[in-house]
């Protein structure tokens, strides 16, 4: 045997049993805030703190514990006061519980249920801090980690709708956010929703994840102009069309209607009767649309017989004569 050959069985071999290696490793998931310690003993060294939907992968187990490398939130100093989180690596002990690994039986169901509950919390006035974060996280790691479960496209289309809503309430805090061109904005971030839609067509995951999109086409303030609301009209009547069995639909329709509904207020301030009496014709087309192809929709369609009867009886649906 040549050495060259050798060589090249050697390096064959170290590949081969780090790639066993990497296989027999569980990967996990935290369900609930856990502890790290240096040894697999409560009163041994704490190392960090660990929290819900932080990863693990599983090196060892031993009766009433798991020894793993978990991923951990480290809170640094900067500048002014103002503080930055960051990831790091940790390695040691938690007490085995709460740990969901691909293993677990029904882990996805499992995980979801903490998921959905720290969702809740979150939407709950004083709810616990971080837990909007931690449920982003755990519907991120469900779509991640059983990617074949029924759960994974409702959970990467969960994870990324939490994201767009933090995201979202921050720039409405901007000042640009009130400028009427949407291209003088700073987006949110469009990645993760492109992503459900490319990874799950044809599902109402895909479909809702396309209505979001349009957030980051809409004006700030309109500045009573028609162009805003001409063009807004027309990205909800795309979505729609395109979109029909989107749960999102029936509500597009109505947004579309509204926008024409306030047309007629803008035209007639600018004189211009023929343009307004053509708004208030959209906007009951469309709304008449809305109540034909989505009856059971009452929320929705109710409200589209509500902005009939305002445009039919002229009465503005904006602008300063809105009561």
């Amino acid at each position: 045997m040549s050495r060259r050959y050798s060589h090249y069985c050697s390096i064959l071999a170290v590949a081969l049993v780090c790639s066993l290696s990497a296989l027999a490793t569980e990967r996990g998931v935290m369900m609930r805030e856990g502890i790290i310690y240096i040894s697999p003993d409560t009163s041994s060294a704490k190392l960090s703190n660990i929290g819900r939907g932080r990863e693990v992968a599983v090196i060892e187990r031993t009766p009433g514990w798991v020894h793993v490398v978990g991923t951990v939130d480290v809170t640094t100093s900067i500048e002014f006061g103002e503080e930055e989180q960051n990831d790091r690596n940790v390695t040691g002990w938690i007490v085995d519980k709460g740990v969901i690994t691909t293993q677990t039986v029904d882990g996805d169901k499992i995980l979801f249920g903490e998921a959905f509950d720290s969702e809740m919390e979150a939407s709950r006035r004083g709810g616990r801090r971080g837990a909007a974060q931690d449920a982003m996280r755990i519907y991120a790691r469900i779509a991640e980690y059983f990617p074949g479960s029924p759960l994974a496209a409702e959970c990467a289309y969960r994870a990324a709708d939490i994201r767009w809503q933090i995201e979202a309430a921050d720039a409405a805090t901007r000042p640009s956010a009130k400028m009427r061109d949407p291209a003088l904005r700073i987006p949110i971030d469009e990645e993760r929703m492109k992503r459900v839609m490319k990874k799950y067509p044809g599902t109402k995951w895909a479909d809702l994840a396309a209505y979001h999109l349009i957030d980051n086409k809409l004006c700030g303030e309109w500045e009573a102009e028609a162009k805003c609301p001409e063009m807004e009209a027309q990205l909800y009547m795309k979505y729609a069309e395109d979109h029909p069995q989107s749960p999102k639909a029936p509500e597009a329709l109505y947004k579309a209607a509204w926008r024409y509904s306030a047309l007629i207020t803008i035209y007639k301030t600018a004189n211009q009767a023929k343009k307004a009496d053509d708004s208030a014709g959209r906007a009951l087309g469309v709304a008449k649309k809305l109540m034909s192809q989505y009856s059971s929709d009452t929320d929705w369609s109710d409200r589209a017989e509500r902005l009939i009867y305002m445009v039919q009886n002229n009465i503005p649906t904006w602008g300063p004569g809105v009561e």
